[in-house]
């Protein structure tokens, strides 16, 4: 089982990204990028635009279940957790993210053995 996600590395560089941070564009990441699915990354959600208002980024599982992901793989409910998970990026056009992204996105799942993934979209 493979993780895709839009949830961003944390850039101390890109100024505030916590779990109440005001939209930050700055946080922003261009190009797929892939991650050890063994550890516990350091991942935000402040450079997309959600309902700041009512729902909050204080619990990454909510967002990023890489965590129960693995329990469930332990547990046996689902099969391995592949070696990697992957981020896609949100603020491309329709084109990029078909043309580019997506076929990325595959060959890194295809790459790690995954018979399935789940996109996680935040």
């Amino acid at each position: 089982m493979a993780l895709i996600t839009t949830a961003a590395p944390y850039r101390p560089d890109a100024g505030d990204q916590g779990p109440g941070a005001a939209y930050n564009a700055r946080a922003k990441f261009y190009r797929v990028y892939s991650g050890d699915s063994a550890g516990d990354p350091d991942l935000r959600i402040a450079h997309l635009a959600d309902d700041r208002q009512h729902t909050k980024a204080a619990d990454p599982n909510t967002w990023f279940p890489l965590r129960q992901l693995r329990r469930c793989a332990a547990s046996g409910r689902i099969g391995a957790v592949t070696r990697h998970f992957h981020g896609a990026p949100t603020n491309r056009s329709q084109r990029v993210t078909l043309e580019e992204d997506c076929p990325e996105l595959l060959a890194r799942c295809r790459a790690d053995g995954a018979d399935a993934a789940i996109l996680v979209a935040n």
